[in-house]
């Protein structure tokens, strides 16, 4: 996009050259093949570059991959041709079309016209001065106002161009926001408690007495988990039914409000990624649970509700339902244990002596592993978000800009012969940018918020989902990127007109 926008406009500049060439009897291909060749050699170092720097984080991701979240022996990062050939193919596109479609619009202007500088547009009232506003403006606003509107395919893409960089850098910053968001569902709201265990096998009910017994213990609920294939229709995926408390304190379910829900009796409650993504199930059908442990029963057992889950896919029943389908009385195969700050090191030590007791897992090292696993990978994905999007928006507004110089000097080094100011053309220059900064902020938190969209469609998995979340934070971030960037680029604008030659300007090119 930058390239397209960059060499049409640049071609554009030198119509009269091009009208030269056309008058000493050079034709159209011959015109057209100097832009490409020139073309190709900015797409080959800009390609050869974005491959260097790709592998270059491509092997960075792959360390992080192999030390924080597989923990492999070791992971090769392979430079994939089919990729490299595809940015080739991709940038080389967008600039060639660029290139031939300003070549074609230049060389069909008759030579004598091409050589002479574009005219002037002809005057027309804006949409300003047509409602009756213009008495609110000064001159130098209505220049800027009138500016955009004659040009509106240019000032939508540069709009667009602004938009991409913030919504990529929302994209950037969304990822935690949502990791946290997760967390904070998953292991605040959801399974609250501070130490799940499992028994070695299903064992009676009455352990989890001696387990409130324990000292620092203060609550505990008892849960049975059935390993099971569940079929639908043609459907099925293997899991595990949990059996849980109605009305649980310490492990619930939440509807699509966020709000805990009691599972009911006489049938199980889906996470919506498996009843809806895997199962094809609605509330009211009955699903097939063909159990893998004892005597491997086959149940019939009808859906009553879809519940929210983030991480894994979970089915739930009532715990005394689920016993008494598999008539094995009142059994537990873990229990969810609430301890008093200060006491887990006791606890720990109390259950790891229990012979029963077959494995452990305490709510804060679940998060602080999730968070490890994860962070890094985090940091390195927003570093390079947050480099693409500034080098995007910083890109397309300083290209916009001085493009805009070398089109609009002449007449902004007469506007200082008439005696404005530098202040005054600067403003006039650098105000039709920022006007476009401005309207490209909305825009780009519609394109970031669709770029989420498509980033949690595309990170669905059994494994985890994530949540469609942008905070204050994820849209002041991308807004921040492209202010920064506008600024940047007015700075250097500022200090190119205290430099401009208004002799040189104003003379006459031959």
């Amino acid at each position: 996009f930058l390239l397209n926008v960059v060499v049409s406009r640049l071609i554009a500049l030198q119509r009269e050259q091009i009208a030269i060439l056309k008058a000493f009897g050079y034709r159209y291909p011959a015109i057209g093949w100097h832009y490409v060749k020139l073309v190709l050699g900015m797409v080959l170092l800009g390609v050869a570059g974005g491959v260097a720097l790709g592998a270059w984080f491509g092997q960075g991701l792959a360390a992080v991959y192999m030390e924080t979240t597989f923990r492999f022996p070791y992971l090769d990062y392979l430079l994939n041709p089919g990729i490299m050939l595809v940015a080739l193919g991709v940038s080389v596109v967008a600039a060639v079309s660029g290139t031939l479609y300003s070549v074609a619009r230049a060389v069909r202007l008759p030579a004598a016209e091409g050589m002479r500088a574009e005219m002037p547009e002809a005057y027309r009232a804006t949409l300003i001065e047509r409602i009756g506003l213009q008495r609110w403006f000064g001159a130098p606003t209505r220049m800027i106002l009138r500016h955009i509107e004659r040009r509106p395919l240019k000032s939508m893409l540069t709009v667009l161009g602004i938009s991409c960089a913030c919504g990529l850098m929302m994209v950037g910053n969304y990822q935690k926001g949502a990791i946290d968001f997760m967390v904070d569902l998953q292991f605040r709201q959801a399974a609250r408690e501070d130490l799940a265990l499992t028994f070695i096998e299903p064992t009676s009910g009455r352990a989890l007495h001696e387990l409130a017994a324990l000292p620092g213990v203060g609550y505990v609920e008892g849960f049975r988990d059935v390993p099971a294939i569940l079929r639908f229709g043609h459907y099925h995926y293997r899991s595990a039914v949990f059996g849980i408390a109605p009305e649980g304190q310490l492990h619930r379910s939440l509807d699509h409000d966020y709000q805990p829900v009691a599972v009911p009796p006489g049938g199980v409650v889906l996470t919506d990624h498996l009843a809806r993504n895997i199962l094809h199930v609605e509330p009211g059908d009955m699903l097939t649970v063909e159990v893998l442990e004892g005597s491997r029963p086959v149940l019939q057992v009808p859906v009553l509700g879809i519940t929210q889950q983030f991480l894994g896919l979970s089915a739930y029943m009532q715990k005394d339902s689920l016993n008494a389908l598999m008539r094995e009385g009142h059994v537990v195969t873990g229990a969810y244990l609430a301890i008093e700050p200060g006491t887990e090191e006791a606890v720990y030590a109390s259950l790891n002596a229990r012979p029963r007791v077959l494995g452990m897992v305490a709510n804060r090292s679940a998060i602080q592993s999730f968070y490890e696993t994860i962070g890094e990978f985090i940091l390195f994905y927003n570093l390079v978000a947050t480099l693409l999007a500034g080098s995007i928006g910083f890109g397309v507004v300083y290209n916009s800009a001085r493009i805009a110089l070398s089109e609009r000097g002449r007449e902004l080094a007469s506007l200082r012969v008439l005696g404005f100011t530098r202040g005054e053309i600067a403003y006039i220059l650098l105000g039709e940018l920022a006007l476009l900064t401005l309207a490209a902020i909305p825009v780009g938190f519609l394109v970031g918020t669709g770029l989420v969209g498509i980033l949690v469609l595309a990170f669905e998995s059994d494994l985890y989902r994530l949540p469609l979340v942008l905070t204050p934070q994820n849209y002041a971030m991308g807004a921040t990127v492209v202010i920064v960037s506008a600024l940047l680029s007015g700075l250097l604008m500022w200090l190119r007109l205290g430099r401009l030659d208004l002799v040189a300007v104003l003379k006459t090119r031959e």
